[in-house]
């Protein structure tokens, strides 16, 4: 049994490696099995200790995912690494689980339209899907981590504005599903700091001991903002991607999820020990560049390199 407080410590900040899963939903090339295992092996020299490697989806639709069972071996195999997927249905969540996954994350829409659009089921249905998750969890031999992602919490590309009282009862409901953390998605990078840190301030005091987590998209540059309002509202784990990869299909333009070198460099600077050698990190995206030479990448830091006469933020091997 894996407990969330020996996974995700609320005494620090966990960044999270999405670019595996949220970064490649989309991409029309994407890195070989090998790539994939450099990938997470020379992140996890860098520091990086929680990775998003796939999901359980049909490889004849998702090919990109067909090797999730091999990433979440080459996690496992890293000591002190978690390695999580994704489980959109029943079938996936039995995958999940013979896979020996740590944690398994499923998703709620924030709004009825985005709901059908996305997974054509009401949020109802979504959240009657998170409870049999956890009741799968619950019989399961090694009973991983389960958390549910809110998505479209802060704006919506089909419905628009997003009450902050509907999130909070979805959030409410999936807490008293049995999930051990909810994870709060601005999928669209719909919004900015100020809503932010009123939201997760919100779902920090429902939350109680249970750790939140932000998963925030860079579409209208508001990423790194919206990272710190969130840090200063209590959240404690943040998701992020290698190079800024990632977008959603039904926000036109977006430049992906928020740059995960940006985001380590970001908790530093604020005084959040993240264990991450940045240098490292942002050399890993040659492994991107190699295999993935036409998908534009992002970021400051590997653009500008580190402040003149820091080469390892401070506190970066803390931990």
């Amino acid at each position: 049994m894996t407990r969330v407080q020996d996974v995700y410590p609320g005494d620090r900040v966990s960044l999270r490696e999405v670019g595996l899963r949220d970064g490649l939903q989309l991409v029309k090339q994407f890195p070989s099995t090998a790539a994939k295992q450099r990938w997470i092996r020379e992140e996890f020299a860098a520091g990086v200790r929680h990775f998003e490697v796939g999901s359980f989806l049909p490889a004849s639709t998702f090919p990109q995912f067909a090797d999730v069972r091999d990433m979440v071996r080459t996690v496992a195999s890293l000591p002190g690494a978690h390695g999580v997927a994704l489980a959109l249905n029943e079938r996936g969540v039995n995958e999940a689980l013979a896979s020996g996954v740590a944690e398994i994350a499923s998703v709620v829409s924030a709004t009825e339209e985005h709901s059908q659009a996305n997974a054509r089921r009401s949020r109802d249905q979504a959240i009657a899907n998170v409870k049999r998750l956890c009741e799968l969890r619950d019989a399961s031999a090694h009973k991983p981590v389960v958390n549910a992602a809110i998505s479209m919490a802060l704006g919506c590309s089909i419905a628009g504005p997003v009450d902050p009282k509907e999130v909070l009862k979805l959030v409410e409901k999936c807490l008293e599903a049995g999930v051990d953390f909810v994870t709060i998605a601005d999928t669209v990078g719909y919004a900015g700091p100020k809503q932010v840190g009123e939201l997760t301030a919100a779902v920090v005091k429902l939350s109680g001991a249970k750790p939140v987590c932000i998963h925030l998209h860079d579409t209208r540059g508001m990423g790194i903002a919206n990272a710190s309002a969130a840090l200063d509202a209590g959240a404690r784990i943040l998701d992020g991607s290698l190079g800024g990869l990632g977008g959603c299909p039904f926000a036109p333009g977006a430049t992906g999820n928020v740059v995960f070198e940006d985001l380590a460099f970001l908790c530093e600077s604020k005084g959040f020990a993240t264990g991450i050698d940045i240098e490292k990190l942002v050399a890993v995206r040659s492994i991107l560049k190699a295999e993935m030479p036409n998908e534009p990448l992002y970021g400051g830091l590997a653009r500008a390199g580190l402040p003149a006469g820091r080469t390892v933020p401070e506190g970066a091997l803390a931990g």
